[in-house]
């Protein structure tokens, strides 16, 4: 399991529960559970780190206009600073699994 995915998720998830309470806004705690839901989902499996990285991106891109918007930190000033780092280790990890999958395919000499 990836710890730093499966707290981003909690966090998310966190986040959208305390913005409903807040504002009792239906499609945010609706979003904000949907992508929650989804990011654990891909915190167990290593395959979706794209999946994850589309999430991460389509939520900073959402909270990064609301907080220029509303110039608040809680939630979506948060949500967003947390998804660029996310989106951040994300692509590290795609880079670092494409490298690792480059030596596999480089040839391997033989010494008699």
């Amino acid at each position: 399991m990836d710890l730093v995915g499966f707290g981003y998720a909690a966090l998310v998830t966190f986040v959208s529960i305390l913005g409903y309470k807040q504002r009792g806004g239906v499609p945010s705690l609706i979003a904000g559970l949907f992508f929650g839901f989804s990011l654990y989902y891909v915190s167990n499996d290593k395959q979706g780190v794209k999946l994850s990285l589309f999430t991460a991106f389509f939520l900073d891109t959402t909270m990064g206009v609301r907080f220029k918007r509303s110039k608040k930190i809680m939630p979506a000033g948060l949500v967003a600073g947390l998804s660029l780092m996310m989106i951040l280790r994300l692509v590290l990890l795609l880079l670092l699994s494409h490298s690792e999958n480059l030596e596999e395919l480089k040839p391997k000499f033989v010494s008699f």
